[in-house]
């Protein structure tokens, strides 16, 4: 059993900084090999986007070309935390923000293949100009 909490949303101003955090809590004798941890974000009405990923393998990360060079991904050793620092904060990054994890390629992960085993409920992130 794994279970996902993300925390760290909130209402927040354009050109700001947020960090998001989820949590991972994993069941007694529960092992994983490759790893994949992500950031997905969904705005009403529309599909759920990947935002961040990151590899247990090396680290190596990926981003969705609206983040790149403003959001960085990043996770403890163990895979037990999950970051995603927002700088430069735009109202377009307004949305529900989703923690995912599971064991997977690096391709898949790479591409935000959505079929996650493990998902967080969510934390909102307003950004307001």
């Amino acid at each position: 059993q794994v279970r996902l909490l993300e925390s760290g949303g909130g209402s927040f101003q354009d050109a700001g900084t947020l960090t998001l955090s989820c949590a991972q809590t994993r069941a007694a004798g529960y092992t994983d090999g490759s790893y994949c941890m992500a950031w997905f974000r969904q705005v009403p009405g529309t599909d759920r986007e990947g935002v961040a990923s990151i590899y247990s393998g090396d680290g190596e990360t990926t981003y969705s070309d609206s983040v790149k060079g403003r959001f960085t991904i990043s996770k403890d050793k163990d895979q037990k935390f999950l970051t995603l620092k927002m700088n430069s904060l735009i109202p377009e990054d307004s949305a529900m923000y989703y923690c995912a994890a599971d064991s997977r390629p690096w391709g898949l992960c790479s591409r935000f293949e959505m079929k996650f085993d493990h998902w967080g409920q969510g934390t909102q992130v307003t950004v307001s100009s």
